[in-house]
C-alpha cells in the first residue's frame, strides 16, 4: 500500500477542494491501493482564532466564481458551521489507529458531513454516531492535545505552510491545485494544473 500524506483542517474549504480533486484523480487512475493519510493542521491553534461561518462563506463564493469546483459545498450551512474542529481531528486520528482505510473513510465522511450535508461536526452526538458506524472507540478526551498537538508539531517540523499541504514521495507542496492571493476584501484564485499534475504523477506512479 502506498500512502500519500496531507496536513489539513476539516473546515478549510481549500483543503476540501484539493482532497476531492486528488480523490478524483485516484479514481481515474484506478489506484485503490493508494491511501490518503490526513494529519491534523488545527487552524484554530495555528491562527489563534476560530474560523467564522461568514468568512468561510465568502471564501466559498470566491471559489465558485473563479474556478471550476463542480458541485462542491452543495450543503454548506453557515447556521450549522462548527465552533471547533478539534474533536473531529481527534476522531480522525483514532480511526487511523484502527487502519489506514478506516482513517481515510472517517476523514472523508466528516468533510462530507460538513460541506455537503450541512452538519455541525463539533457536536458530540454526531461524532459518537460516526464512531459507532465505523466500529471505532472514542478519543479519551475531546479537547486540544495529544494527537492534534502531535500532528501540528510534526507538520511544523516538516515545513508545512498551511492547509492543505501534501507529501508524496519527494514532492511536498502547499495547496497544489490552487493559487490563492488576497486582493482587498476578496481572494484571487487560479487553478495550478502543473503543480497538481506533478503531485498526482508521483502519487500514482506504477
Amino acid at each position: 500500500m502506498t500512502i500519500v500524506e496531507v496536513f489539513a483542517d476539516v473546515w478549510c474549504p481549500f483543503a476540501h477542494v484539493g482532497i476531492q480533486r486528488w480523490l478524483a484523480r485516484r479514481n481515474q487512475a484506478g489506484r485503490d491501493d493508494v491511501r490518503l493519510r490526513v494529519y491534523a493542521w488545527p487552524l484554530e491553534r495555528v491562527n489563534n482564532e476560530n474560523l467564522s461561518a461568514d468568512h468561510v462563506r465568502d471564501e466559498i463564493q470566491d471559489l465558485r466564481q473563479q474556478v471550476d469546483i463542480g458541485g462542491l459545498f452543495a450543503g454548506f450551512s453557515p447556521a450549522r458551521f462548527p465552533t471547533t474542529t478539534i474533536p473531529a481531528l481527534l476522531l480522525t486520528d483514532r480511526a487511523y489507529e484502527v487502519s489506514e482505510e478506516c482513517g481515510e473513510l472517517v476523514a472523508l465522511e466528516l468533510r462530507d458531513l460538513l460541506w455537503e450535508r450541512g452538519q455541525d461536526i463539533s457536536q458530540p452526538e454526531l461524532l459518537t454516531a460516526v464512531a459507532a458506524d465505523h466500529d471505532i472507540g472514542l478519543p479519551a478526551r475531546w479537547e486540544f492535545g495529544d494527537a492534534a498537538e502531535r500532528d501540528w508539531a510534526r507538520g511544523k517540523a516538516r515545513g508545512v505552510e498551511g492547509s492543505p499541504h501534501f507529501f508524496a514521495g519527494e514532492i511536498d507542496v502547499f495547496c497544489p491545485s490552487l493559487r490563492i492571493e488576497r486582493v482587498g476584501s476578496h481572494l484571487s484564485i487560479e487553478d495550478t494544473e502543473a503543480r497538481f499534475d506533478e503531485l498526482c504523477d508521483v502519487s500514482f506512479a506504477v
